[in-house]
């Protein structure tokens, strides 16, 4: 499966990340991320779903903050090369639309109307997530780091997005239109 990651960049090098099939720098100048959060949550998808070609779109370079425009930009280059999944772990003041052919989108709610929306859940374990009114809930902590204590690491909405995109991406040989309700099916609150 091939899946998007539009945020900061990736270290291609780090270990929890084991190198990337590819990408644009939307922003910037190459795909090396000097913030650490796109690696962090390349980490974090790696981790459930290591089989998956990952691709970084970087448009944040030296801060979390970016235009519309270069959003739309990021998810038009997704189109435009055939992403199957995307990880947009990005808030925005208002909903995006008007962007054709998108692939499946993962993401914070009130951001695409399509889109596979998640809500970090400080007691939801990372191995599973759950879901209830129409929302997805994972995780807000990205892989461990050894010798930091969790509440020390990166959390928050950006990895609750990025652990719900690793659960999606196991699911790499469902077609694109039943991957929402196989990820209900087996959330950890269903029976």
């Amino acid at each position: 499966m091939k899946v998007a990651i539009i945020d900061s960049g990736v270290h291609a090098g780090h270990p929890h990340v084991g190198g990337i099939a590819g990408g644009v720098a939307i922003v910037g100048d190459d795909l090396i991320d000097r913030l650490g959060h796109g690696t962090a949550v390349a980490g974090a998808i790696r981790e459930k779903a290591p089989q998956s070609r990952i691709y970084a779109v970087k448009v944040f370079d030296r801060r979390l903050s970016a235009s519309l425009e270069t959003i739309f930009r990021a998810l038009e280059w997704c189109v435009e090369n055939e992403m199957d999944l995307v990880n947009m772990s990005i808030g925005v003041r208002r909903e995006i639309g008007g962007i054709s052919g998108l692939p499946l989108v993962v993401t914070v709610p009130g951001v695409l109307a399509d889109a596979i929306a998640v809500r970090a859940d400080e007691d939801c374990p990372r191995e599973v997530y759950r879901y209830r009114g129409g929302i997805f809930y994972a995780s807000p902590y990205p892989r461990p780091i050894p010798g930091v204590p969790p509440e020390r690491n990166l959390n928050g909405a950006s990895f609750a997005v990025a652990n719900m995109t690793g659960f999606a991406a196991r699911l790499a040989r469902a077609p694109r239109e039943t991957i929402r309700s196989e990820l209900i099916a087996r959330a950890a609150n269903n029976p």
